[in-house]
């Protein structure tokens, strides 16, 4: 058979002519099978073999063999694929690599394929959302044999469990950064309603701090992002009764749309509104004044991931409780 190259596909056959062994021997070389007593000279000379013909194993045939792909599908949700979203889905593809596992992406924007097209087509060993995969979509997808499909912060199936990433320190860690100095709070809330699955708990975790330390509650605001935007929730925390002092930003975008308000209307941060945001992006250091902001260890949560579904494939127990990492505050000019 020959492609729209018009080469022929070579085959295990030619792996076994060139290198004058047989097709099983080269089937025990390739696929790394277990209790083959095969000389290493052997194995030597059908890799040779196999890297100058070019062969590339079949993936149909390998999902066969092993019961299950090697493919993990990721889900992304509707949400701007930004700096850290982009380097958190580069970070999880390393991490299932590491396992020998390929993390291939769906995002839900138009025009892409229809999310059943997409997994019918590649019938992945796992599925990994990163927001909630809808109740249809994982009774067709266990209906199939797609045994193991996890969200990151919602649920599956309509059955709730605890987020595998805890957003909740996050909040926390800002607020604790603050309350030494500032006694009134206020929280920086994103204009796009399909990010409360990430700016809900953040906001949980500065409501405990200020509940622990008899504060009043966090005054929250939308804030949108862009020039000027973040004004009127600026005017408004500046004119609470007492005056909101410290901003915890749902990330650094949105914090540094309060950096720039802030600018417009003449005033400095951190002398009339202190301001931390999340993520460490590039544009942090560059903001006026410099942001400060939350860091976490992105790469540590991508392996720990990895780790459970590799874990869960293999039929072993996985724990249910959060994946924690630590989170460290990047103290910049702007707290």
């Amino acid at each position: 058979m020959t492609g729209t190259s018009g080469r022929r596909r070579v085959t295990g056959a030619d792996v076994a002519r060139e290198a004058g062994v047989s097709r099983a021997t080269v089937s025990y070389v390739l696929n790394d099978a277990p209790h083959q007593k095969i000389p290493e000279a052997t194995r030597q000379r059908v890799w040779e073999a196999a890297a100058r013909l070019g062969y590339a194993p079949s993936a149909a045939a390998r999902s066969l063999r092993m019961g299950r792909s090697e493919i993990v599908l990721g889900l992304l949700p509707d949400w701007p694929v930004e700096h850290i979203l982009g380097r958190f889905v580069q970070q999880l593809t390393n991490a299932f690599a590491e396992h020998g596992l390929t993390f291939v992406v769906h995002a839900p924007a138009r025009p892409a394929r229809p999310l059943r097209d997409t997994w019918k087509a590649m019938t992945p060993a796992a599925v990994l959302a990163l927001d909630d995969i809808p109740e249809p979509e994982a009774v067709a997808m266990r209906a199939a044999g797609i045994e193991v499909a996890v969200a990151l912060h919602g649920s599956v199936q309509g059955r709730y469990r605890p987020p595998l990433v805890s957003e909740e320190p996050v909040g926390e860690a800002q607020a604790r950064h603050l309350v030494g100095s500032h006694r009134r709070i206020g929280y920086a809330y994103p204009d796009l309603p399909k990010l409360g699955v990430l700016a809900e708990p953040r906001l949980d975790g500065v409501r405990k701090v200020c509940a622990e330390l008899g504060l009043p509650e966090p005054d929250v605001r939308t804030v949108p992002i862009g020039a000027n935007a973040a004004a009127k929730a600026v005017k408004a925390w500046l004119a609470a009764d007492p005056p909101v002092t410290g901003i915890c930003a749902f990330n650094d975008d949105v914090a540094m749309s309060v950096l720039v308000a802030l600018r417009s209307l003449g005033l400095r941060a951190p002398q009339d509104l202190a301001v931390i945001g999340v993520d460490d992006i590039p544009g942090a250091a560059l903001a006026q004044p410099p942001l400060t902001t939350i860091v976490r260890d992105t790469d540590a949560i991508a392996r720990g991931l990895a780790r459970r579904i590799v874990d869960t494939l293999s039929g072993m127990e996985t724990r249910v409780e959060p994946i924690r990492v630590p989170l460290r505050v990047h103290d910049r000019a702007s707290t």
